[in-house]
């Protein structure tokens, strides 16, 4: 557990620091922009292949990616669920309220806590990908039609093959499975690189956090609550229900998944929601609301699970 913690407190830190260089105006927005993008595009995929080229990516997928599907629709049908009893809103914001309460942060959040906390990201990838090839697709197919858009279904289709993790990941998989072993000219600059991957996207993250104010009057403050509660128990909990007796996970295998799942809401899904208009308040608060509220959670999981 001490490691966990540990692992917990130094992102804490480096996005506290990025927090405050916001609050202080020593880096703007615009600073937030260039650091995401480097990220996304650049350091974060060199990290990727990196783990993912390391890892044992047959045990990986054999398991951890059942899991994260598994656990992902149950916590949005549930959402599903509850919206239709009590909220009585709109298919496209319950559709987006579901991914909010399902959706992880597995790449900007889910790699340095993964890799301080339990020491290995390599379970990371599994989720990333179920995220990117099964639900994004489905959630924006899901938002194109009840919201009224025209969907069109060869960028739906080719989005996951324009994204770099996919990309990153796919070529780690390939390096993993052939035992290829790239020449130093390649390896030690993208080892570099993915150097700069924690570091740039927690502060990115905590240069976001700055000047927000979440759960304001009639912007779905009661769909954001329980978005946040799913989120950050309820599939926690179903992650260790699925692991443990379904799959017969134990020890770090176990931990690291429960972690994944305690992770907060991605940004991804702000970004999905943006485009047509809705949900939009309920993706931006439910992502700020467990970003806050996921150290606490987290250190639970590790106190409860490792």
């Amino acid at each position: 557990m001490g490691g966990v913690v540990s692992g917990i407190l130094i992102v804490s830190a480096v996005i506290a620091v990025g927090y405050l260089a916001a609050r202080f105006r020593i880096l703007g927005p615009e600073v937030q922009g260039a650091l995401t993008r480097t990220a996304f595009y650049v350091t974060n995929p060199a990290l990727l292949y990196t783990v993912v080229a390391g890892s044992d990516i047959r045990a990986a997928l054999g398991t951890d990616a059942p899991l994260a599907l598994l656990s992902a629709a149950a916590v949005g049908l549930l959402y599903w669920l509850l919206s239709f009893l009590f909220f009585r809103r709109p298919a496209a914001e319950t559709a987006v309220g579901a991914m909010a309460s399902s959706y992880a942060n597995a790449n900007n959040i889910g790699i340095p806590v993964s890799l301080y906390a339990v020491g290995t990201a390599q379970h990371v990838a599994p989720v990333l990908l179920v995220q990117l090839l099964v639900m994004a697709p489905f959630y924006l197919t899901l938002l194109g039609i009840f919201a009224g858009a025209r969907i069109s279904w060869k960028k739906v289709l080719l989005q996951p093959l324009s994204n770099p993790m996919i990309i990153a990941s796919a070529l780690g998989v390939a390096v993993a499975v052939t035992g290829w072993n790239a020449p130093d000219l390649l390896q030690k600059p993208i080892d570099m690189l993915a150097g700069g991957a924690v570091p740039m996207v927690l502060l990115a993250f905590g240069l976001s956090l700055a000047g927000r104010a979440p759960l304001q009057k009639d912007d779905g403050r009661t769909e954001t609550l329980v978005a946040t509660f799913l989120k950050i128990a309820g599939m926690p909990l179903i992650v260790w229900l699925l692991g443990r007796f379904v799959f017969g996970l134990e020890g770090q295998h176990l931990l690291a998944s429960v972690i994944m799942a305690a992770l907060p809401t991605a940004q991804n899904v702000f970004l999905f929601a943006s485009p047509y208009g809705r949900g939009m308040s309920v993706a931006r608060d439910v992502i700020l609301c467990t970003t806050i509220l996921c150290v606490g959670t987290l250190v639970v999981v590790a106190w409860a699970v490792g």
